[in-house]
């Protein structure tokens, strides 16, 4: 049973627990898709790919907030995006260190 939602996590209660419990399970993927390939040196594409994936999931979030009216909550969303697009940009880009 999912915790009790409140404060600025009140937009749990909106929607289907096993959307939350998917959308936690991706954000935990992509954490360790940012980490493991980058430490490891193995399949280091999932790095800007993982960056990108939770890059659209706080993109997500940042709409949500905003119809939700929770321009606090919207501003720390926007802070854990901007460098997760620093890191895909940065990945993906001319300079990166992909092979």
């Amino acid at each position: 049973m999912l915790a009790e939602a409140s404060g600025a996590q009140g937009w749990v209660k909106d929607v289907n627990p096993a959307f939350v419990r998917a959308l936690g399970a991706l954000e935990i993927l992509g954490a360790i898709g940012l980490i493991l390939p980058a430490v490891t040196g193995i399949a280091p594409i999932l790095v800007p790919l993982a960056a990108t994936g939770l890059a659209t999931i706080m993109v997500g979030a940042v709409i949500l907030r905003i119809r939700r009216h929770e321009a606090k909550a919207m501003l720390l969303d926007l802070f854990y995006l901007v460098p997760i697009v620093f890191v895909a940009i940065g990945r993906f880009g001319p300079e990166s260190f992909i092979g």
